[in-house]
């Protein structure tokens, strides 16, 4: 395959075979440190004889390009993929389409250290928070609704600044501009005030006029952490955000318009208005907070337990019409450990999630971004709950055995306010599902691992799918399911300088949720049969030169993925027409994402990433097609003391250096063929960062 030759890729192996002589017995450095363990599966474990397939992205790797996004970062990871169709609209998927999020997240669960954050209807708004604030993001890939709940991809566990167990005292301040309008202010501060108490406190302001017309965006975040261990066998978590987002939408473009002027939002037509007549956008204000517990009982028995709660206001100018959101969720989660340590390693644990949310909803006639006629207004409930035990035995060091079930209710209750008013709450009720899971990993040498498991998925359709734009109740819409074989081998070599990783997997999912549009290009969503998702996915990275200080080059540091999807419909068809064995739509077949991060001299670094992305199906019928890209994003970076304790860097970034064209969230089955968002041509950024 002809991308297997990209200059990056050549550079990369080329630098590894004259380097590879020099291997040293260094300890773990920076980077492997941010990858040698995982915690997301209730307690801490080595990533080697993790029998799931993870992936650790630390802050080094989310800031290594752009402050603001966390495309970059989190698209080093294979199986996983983030759009951004305009500044701050992300979408994300795991092993699966981006059929079912047109926005948004779904079908994948996102936890704050324990804290859940995708809430009781099923959406996560990953968008609110600033990337500068997360030390660390776990990716467990694969559908596991066993201890997780409901998930059909993969679970995201985000640790954010300041629940480090031992975090270093230390406050900065970025300062960012760039091209197309982009400012972006970013301070953080962190503290370990004594041996029991250590919190951290991170705000940030990010605006951009965006690359496109009515693409600008305004963003605020305030977040803190606070961690106290009280007495030396209990500790109590604080976690709290609020975010004040505001992005424009600027729609989709056919391929002729996308073509003559990519910029441009979508324009009028004869029967609608243009994005920008409706001042098409979105507005969300977040707040969201909890507290978590955690208490060693007795020697072998813990307690964990967490509640929390987020209340969202959101507004949605949007071409057809003016909705308002108003979102309130609660829940707890609370889990019992057991541990022993003996001649076998012996972990169980049982425990509960749930939780409960309370939505209005109201929609209006748009009059160029004023709400006018109101349309149409239904209150929902979504309650979710679930109980898990899980189970985890190590023989002789060697060889792990892991065992895991889950039970899992969720149900809708709704009722129409206008334009008729019900009587009386309707249901919609999901049924109780069994999830179970088994997994294993052998250690075949002490430093290479293989691993296989058997896992069910399991995703209820979500509040924006059930009261989609249509303002129609859909109780037809089943939840997906399936289960997911796979194997793995994970292996670390030349003293852990680097961590390789190879994952198979085949996941049969029942009633695909596919997201449809009607005549008037309103969204709704039907279940689509049967899907089939096979998959493999590589990554190495590590120090092709260990880090010193006596050399002109200090560091050299690659992280490497691919990502190979056959995925293609089973049984499906969508009134006559018959989609059966065409490829998934919003599934590229090959992904592959190189990154170097080299150190030198005087405290100068340089990162590149590439990331080639083959042609994406954009319809079902698959008459349609986005074109591959190459896309190159490269910074250069200088550090200097003004003391022994205030320190600066100065930087200067450049995206998308081959100046490709390309649509980076599409619009999939867009009606009258709208599926194009313009990415930004070659774009430029620079700033400062102090640290105290």
């Amino acid at each position: 395959m002809s991308v297997i030759k990209s200059p990056l890729y050549c550079l990369l192996f080329i630098t590894s075979s004259l380097y590879a002589q020099e291997a040293k017995k260094d300890s773990l450095t920076a980077y492997q440190l941010e990858t040698a363990q995982v915690s997301g599966y209730l307690t801490k474990q080595a990533l080697l004889t993790t029998a799931g397939s993870v992936s650790v992205v630390g802050q080094n790797t989310l800031l290594s390009q752009h402050s603001a996004s966390l495309l970059p970062g989190l698209n080093t990871v294979p199986g996983l993929r983030m759009e951004e169709r305009s500044p701050g609209s992300y979408r994300l998927a795991l092993r699966g389409s981006l059929i079912r999020s047109p926005f948004g997240i779904r079908n994948v669960k996102v936890y704050i250290d324990e804290f859940p954050m995708t809430d009781a209807g099923g959406n996560t708004y990953l968008n609110l928070i600033d990337p500068a604030s997360i030390a660390q993001i776990e990716v467990l890939k694969g559908p596991d609704g066993s201890i997780f709940g409901p998930n059909s991809g993969g679970v995201l566990v985000i640790k954010p600044n300041g629940f480090q167990r031992e975090i270093e005292s230390k406050t900065s301040l970025n300062l960012a501009g760039g091209s197309f309008g982009f400012a972006q202010q970013q301070f953080s501060t962190q503290h370990q005030v004594n041996a029991k108490y250590r919190f951290s406190f991170d705000q940030s302001f990010t605006r951009s006029d965006g690359y496109r017309e009515n693409s600008a965006l305004n963003k605020k975040t305030f977040q803190t952490a606070h961690e106290w261990n009280y007495k030396p066998k209990a500790s109590l978590k604080l976690f709290a955000l609020y975010s004040d987002l505001n992005y424009q939408t600027p729609g989709g473009l056919t391929l002729a318009q996308y073509q003559e002027n990519p910029r441009a939002a979508r324009p009028a037509t004869a029967t609608t208005p243009s994005a920008k007549q409706q001042k098409a956008a979105i507005d969300n204000k977040t707040f969201y907070g909890g507290i978590s517990h955690q208490i060693q009982i007795s020697n072998k028995i813990s307690n964990t337990t967490t509640v929390f709660g987020s209340s969202s206001k959101i507004e949605n100018p949007f071409i057809t019409n003016y909705e308002f959101r108003d979102e309130q969720n609660l829940g707890y989660r609370s889990y019992f450990s057991y541990e022993s340590k003996n001649s076998i390693d012996w972990q169980i644990q049982v425990g509960t999630e749930g939780q409960k949310g309370w939505y209005d909803i109201a929609n209006y006639d748009n009059n160029g971004g004023i709400a006018a006629d109101k349309q149409a207004s239904d209150k929902l409930e979504n309650w979710q709950n679930f109980y898990f035990a899980r189970t985890k035995m190590t023989l002789a060091n060697r060889w792990t055995l892991e065992g895991a079930i889950g039970l899992n209710q969720n149900q809708i209750a709704y009722k129409q306010l206008y334009p008729t008013a019900s009587s009386q709450k309707e249901q919609i009720n999901f049924g109780t599902n069994w999830m179970p899971k088994i997994a294993t990993s052998y250690l075949l040498a002490p430093n290479l691992a293989l691993r296989g498991s058997i896992s069910s998925g399991f995703s209820t359709p979500t509040i924006a799918e059930v009261r989609s734009s249509d303002n129609l109740i859909n109780t037809e819409l089943k939840p997906e399911s399936g289960y997911n074989h796979e194997v793995g081998l994970r292996w670390e070599w030349m003293n852990r300088r680097f961590i390789t990783d190879f994952s198979y997997y085949q996941y049969q999912m029942d009633n695909a949720i596919i997201r449809q549009l009607n005549t008037d290009g309103i969204e709704y969503y039907q279940n689509a049969g049967k899907v089939k998702q096979k998959g493999f996915e590589s990554s190495i990275m590590g120090y092709i030169i260990t880090p010193n200080t006596e050399n002109f080059i200090q560091g050299l540091y690659i992280n490497s993925s691919v990502t190979y999807n056959h995925y293609r419909f089973g049984n499906y068809q969508v009134e006559d027409e018959n989609y059966d064995n065409n490829k998934l739509t919003a599934v590229p077949d090959w992904v592959i994402v190189h990154a170097a991060n080299l150190d030198l001299a005087h405290r100068i670094g340089f990162n590149i990433q590439h990331n080639y992305t083959s042609k994406i199906p954009l319809n079902d019928a698959n008459t349609a097609f986005s074109e591959a890209y190459h896309l190159v994003q490269a910074k250069l970076h200088w550090g200097f003391k003004f003391s022994t304790q205030l320190q600066a860097q100065v930087y200067l970034g450049v995206d998308n250096l081959l100046n490709e064209k390309y649509s980076l969230g599409n619009d999939i089955n867009a009606f009258g063929g709208r599926y194009y968002n313009a990415a930004p041509t070659r774009n430029f950024f620079g700033g400062l960062k102090l640290s105290y």
